[in-house]
């Protein structure tokens, strides 16, 4: 039964004279990252952030800095500089750092001299983090 019905269907096709016809099938990647049109990156991108739901919980009041921290590394920053140029004065003007030790906001520094030059070691508290700058006189 099977074989008759199969012989008909093909004696079908052949007395209508259609041809069956194909299409090659080629896969075209969406992503521009394997291969796709970089025309689709932004709708991609655009795509993924609209159904992005998650939330930085380190970001603050939707800006994502602390003005307090900002602040602090502002004023360490100023500190850092004024030492550097107060450093350039003492090795190549008049004036000269005065030895000590000096706390200021999260760094202590302890500023030296001895026949070999001027040491300046500085540790920061707020991280545990330290260096030492030696300047040799000439």
């Amino acid at each position: 039964m099977k074989k008759l019905f199969l012989s008909l269907l093909l004696f079908g096709f052949a007395a209508t004279g259609s041809e069956l016809k194909a299409q090659d099938f080629a896969y075209q990647p969406k992503n521009p990252a394997f291969g796709g049109s970089y025309l689709n990156y932004s709708w991609m991108l655009s795509s993924a952030q609209a159904q992005n739901t998650l939330e930085d919980p380190n970001q603050l009041n939707g800006r994502g800095r602390d003005p307090l921290q900002d602040f602090q590394d502002n004023l360490n920053r100023q500190i850092l500089n004024q030492l550097s140029r107060r450093i350039i004065d003492s090795q190549f003007g008049e004036e000269g750092l005065e030895d000590g030790q000096y706390n200021l906001g999260s760094y202590q520094i302890d500023i030296g001299s001895d026949d070999g030059g001027v040491n300046i070691n500085i540790y920061d508290s707020s991280t545990g983090n330290s260096t030492s700058v030696i300047i040799p006189y000439f």
